[in-house]
């Protein structure tokens, strides 16, 4: 079945469905050793007449640069003595992140405090416009009481004085309304120059302290953000190292598993092949002994006795060949009558009777129904439907666990490459009853599990077979 799988690279998903876990495995290797096996005779053989593909239309061709030997130019990171390692690398882009996010943070608190400040200096620009309308308040108000003041006395100097005397009077009082207009105007403009140029000096002072602030915090800020990357770089290499560990012992703990299971197997082949050589020696010497007790001191081996009709026709039926896998469970049933039954196949060679463990061509849900409520270790071996073959479904600890049992004329083993060929089914299920199927399930099979059904689920193997007569 193996063999004809690799042949056709094809796997019916009815038969992918009734194999267990390890099987599955096991093919799916086969399978992957298959294909590369092909493609490297394919590469072998189209190594030297490997015709060029055409460019498509559309499409350029791709010019590689050219070294000096003529090839390809290729250039390997970290071999040059310029090149930087990957640690080196990691951490300037790590670097180059952190000042960046940085720069960012700061550029929007500078932003920030910039429209702050515009704040400020339109509020104080407000204030000192408001102070000034007021301070030209006051000074207009003393300029009217200078005016009025100095319109009355000259009233009264022109009525106690003379004409002279009025107009000298005059003149030294516009002198000196002139010169408290120029003094009042000098210090207005002192004023406003000595505000402007104090709230300009402290517009600058406070823009300076501000700049130096953000590019303090600037440097502070990227110093953490490469800190807190470098931080997170530590717990990924350190949960990196971990899961590494953690795979490289999953890895050796399956691969020592492995070899325990091959080294088991092979064990098993290596006896299976001694009690194949015991077995034949003792034959031939059982043979050799019945001899020389024969009749008229000859050595001549008793006759072989002629085959009957009905091992000839299941002989016949043998070398008949089989579709891959078949076609209904009519077909399964005439298979195991003719091929099968006639082998004693089902039947407790000790009492001739079916044996408990044999059931009928039943599902996968029926035999997982058989199972469901017995103890660890139970099983029953199940005709199947997909393959010509059988099917022993096992009580695992958390759930049933089903192994296709692949027939051919050497005998009965399970599905796979390297695995015991036994004579008969029934040798298969004791040899399993002190060996375990798989070595890493440790499946013994302990307790059959009977009929629960009446009639039984293999009665229509097990009837009464009707030989046809033709009348002369």
């Amino acid at each position: 079945m193996l063999q004809q799988i690799l042949q056709t690279m094809t796997v019916d998903p009815d038969l992918l469905a009734e194999l267990s876990d390890e099987q599955k495995a096991i093919l799916f290797v086969k399978i992957r050793e298959e294909q590369v096996r092909r493609y490297n005779d394919f590469e072998k053989k189209n190594q030297d007449d490997r015709i060029p593909r055409k460019p498509k239309k559309g499409r350029k061709n791709v010019d590689f640069l050219a070294g000096r030997d003529g090839r390809e130019w290729v250039w390997v990171m970290g071999e040059h003595k310029n090149d930087k390692s990957i640690e080196e690398m990691i951490e300037i882009e790590i670097q180059e992140r952190a000042l960046k996010l940085a720069e960012k943070e700061i550029e929007e608190i500078r932003r920030k405090e910039e429209a702050e400040l515009a704040r400020k200096l339109e509020e104080e620009k407000e204030r000192f416009e408001d102070e000034q309308k007021h301070k030209e308040d006051e000074l207009r108000k003393q300029r009217e009481e200078a005016e009025l003041y100095a319109s009355l006395k000259q009233a009264r100097e022109a009525a106690r004085k003379l004409e002279a005397e009025k107009q000298k009077a005059e003149e030294e009082e516009k002198i000196r309304v002139e010169q408290l207009r120029q003094k009042a105007s000098r210090s207005c403009r002192e004023l406003d120059d000595m505000e402007t140029g104090r709230c300009n000096h402290r517009f600058a002072e406070d823009k300076r302290r501000s700049l130096e602030r953000l590019v303090k915090d600037k440097n502070r800020r990227s110093s953490e953000i490469f800190s807190e990357f470098m931080c997170k770089r530590e717990e990924m290499e350190k949960i990196a190292e971990q899961n590494i560990k953690e795979v490289e012992t999953s890895w050796q703990e399956q691969e020592r598993k492995a070899k325990k299971a091959e080294e088991e197997v092979k064990e098993l082949a290596r006896r299976a092949r001694i009690e194949y050589k015991n077995s034949l020696r003792q034959s031939a010497n059982i043979i050799s002994a019945v001899s020389a007790f024969s009749g008229n001191g000859t050595n001549q081996k008793p006759p072989v006795p002629p085959k009957s009709a009905e091992l000839k026709k299941s002989m016949a039926n043998v070398v008949k060949k089989r579709p891959p896998r078949p076609p209904n469970k009519q077909a399964v049933v005439e298979w195991f009558l003719e091929e099968e039954r006639p082998k004693g196949v089902g039947t407790d060679p000790r009492t001739g009777k079916v044996a408990v463990w044999f059931h009928g061509v039943i599902s996968r849900l029926e035999a997982e129904n058989y199972l469901l409520n017995m103890t660890l270790g139970s099983y029953l071996v199940r005709v199947s439907e997909r393959v010509w073959g059988y099917t022993i479904s096992y009580r695992a600890e958390d759930r049933c666990k089903h192994f296709l049992v692949d027939t051919s004329d050497q005998g009965y083993q399970f599905f796979g490459a390297n695995q015991v060929v036994h004579r008969s089914l029934t040798d298969l299920v004791n040899f399993h009853k002190s060996n375990p199927i798989t070595v890493t399930g440790g499946e013994l099979l302990r307790s059959p599990v009977g009929q629960i059904k009446d009639p039984p689920d293999y009665h229509d193997l097990m009837r009464p077979r009707i030989t046809e007569s033709t009348a002369l």
